[in-house]
């Protein structure tokens, strides 16, 4: 039974060539594994310097839209007082023409009554 069992590896076997294409291997495997570590962190580097880089742009046409707004705002409230003088002269116009026109009836209304009385 125990002819069976391999024993322990002590380094009586490093002229084993069974042994050491398996610590070639082992080795190899764990080159290969740091080198893909290496990639991973650089491709996380990578992409928190690309997310870094959008922040910046973002935050900086966040900040263009927002003055664009600020300066819309203040030409908005602009308009709206020239717009209410407008109506309020609109309005005065409006009430001194009604006032001519009444004026206007008063005159004529003499003028058609004569004419009327002429006639007859």
């Amino acid at each position: 039974m125990a002819s069976n069992q391999r024993p322990a590896s002590s380094g009586s076997d490093a002229g084993d060539p069974r042994s050491e294409i398996m610590d070639e291997r082992k080795r190899k495997r764990m080159l290969s594994n740091r080198e893909s570590a290496r990639r991973s962190r650089m491709k996380k580097q990578k992409l928190l310097e690309d997310l870094t880089n959008e922040i910046g742009r973002l935050q900086s046409a966040n900040s263009q839209l927002l003055e664009s707004i600020r300066e819309k705002e203040e030409a908005y409230i602009e308009m709206e007082s020239a717009n209410s003088v407008l109506r309020a002269q609109t309005m005065e116009l409006f009430d001194r023409l009604r006032f001519l026109n009444s004026i206007l009836e008063i005159a004529e209304e003499p003028i058609m009554a004569s004419a009327d009385f002429t006639l007859h």
